[in-house]
């Protein structure tokens, strides 16, 4: 299979469904994905076609090519897309201020958060992957703690980037 540059290809909202997808392994439909992340079941398609172009998808196989992903978080997609700051805001707790960061980082300062209503933390706000990544974090932990170190990865120095990639591949190789 022929792959093409990702950049172009993949949009946010693909990688919070790969994410969503890791635990699933092929055991999941379009319908299921969608209704978990408030998406349409023809927008989980489209995200699919994408990842699969890109060779984060096995589409034969049914499941994400964890190898290929952890290797685009990893050293790819805080440049495919870069994190949004948007002043101080209540939020989700995200990086190096969520679980599992928080637990062996110390933190200093104001924390980076998704913003969200419902959030109950006040911080630093950086725009999620896509709208939908306060809400699903809330309502899938682990989910949550993948974003959270995607988002240390995204925007911490190299420590807390080193340290994510570290967890994060720990996770994806599960």
């Amino acid at each position: 299979m022929e792959r093409r540059c990702v950049l172009g290809v993949l949009r946010p909202q693909d990688i919070l469904i790969l994410l969503k997808l890791l635990p699933w392994g092929q055991n999941w439909t379009f319908d299921q994905i969608a209704h978990e992340l408030g998406f349409s079941s023809s927008a989980v398609h489209r995200s699919i076609d994408r990842a699969t172009r890109s060779g984060l998808f096995n589409r034969a196989w049914k499941e994400v090519d964890r190898p290929s992903l952890t290797e685009f978080l990893v050293h790819g997609l805080r440049y495919v897309f870069p994190a949004e700051s948007e002043g101080e805001a209540r939020g989700v707790p995200t990086a190096w201020a969520a679980p599992p960061l928080s637990e062996r980082v110390s933190q200093s300062g104001i924390p980076p958060v998704w913003p969200d209503a419902h959030g109950r933390v006040f911080g630093v706000s950086l725009k999620p992957l896509d709208p939908r990544v306060p809400e699903a974090a809330r309502r899938d932990q682990p989910l949550g703690e993948l974003l959270a170190l995607v988002d240390a990865i995204r925007i911490g120095g190299a420590r807390e980037r080193g340290l994510a990639a570290e967890l994060l591949e720990d996770r994806l190789r599960a």
